[in-house]
């Protein structure tokens, strides 16, 4: 076995990557307040084609240096938008026909793997604070709600391995 080059990896150029297909997917980052979780939904966000991330109250937004540091470059090739508030960006979805979804611990989630996405449907994936979670004013805006299942001592997941975990299962999903 060898280890591939980066050469060898056949990497989409920035241009390439704007004029993919997207996922269906907005990813909306509900006041996460750390900048190097926000870099790491960047990058995590373009490896998967995800057509656009929110960042909504607290929530930072490049340029930041922090932000890049995890992010390594992906700010220039994901399409973002912030807003003051998540509510302000769930409306703006609502309105372009997008169903919410929160990813959260609630009652009447369903379990990830259980979830399955339309085709042809979009949906906004919300993401939460990382101590607070999805605000409950958010959730009462949603079509409904997924939980990643956790089977240790620890009840929660860092941001950014939700974002991943998520993204990663719905991609597969519809790659199916």
């Amino acid at each position: 076995m060898r280890k591939l080059l980066n050469s060898e990896l056949e990497r989409k150029t920035v241009k390439e990557f704007r004029n993919s297909a997207k996922m269906p997917f907005t990813v909306v980052l509900d006041n996460v307040r750390s900048q190097q979780n926000v870099g790491s939904v960047f990058r995590t966000a373009d490896a998967f084609l995800v057509r656009s991330l929110y960042l909504c109250g607290i929530t930072a937004s490049p340029p930041s240096r922090d932000i890049e540091k995890t992010a390594l470059g992906a700010t220039g090739s994901v399409d973002w938008k912030y807003f003051g508030s998540t509510v302000e960006a769930v409306m703006e979805l609502k309105d372009k026909g997008c169903r919410i979804i929160a990813v959260e611990q609630a009652e009447g989630s369903v379990i990830l793997s259980d979830f399955r996405p339309e085709s042809g449907r979009s949906y906004g994936l919300i993401f939460g604070h990382e101590i607070k979670g999805v605000s409950q004013e958010v959730l009462d805006l949603c079509d409904g709600c997924i939980e990643i299942p956790q089977f240790g001592t620890k009840h929660s997941f860092n941001i950014a391995v939700s974002a991943g975990i998520v993204l990663w299962e719905l991609s597969r999903q519809l790659h199916d």
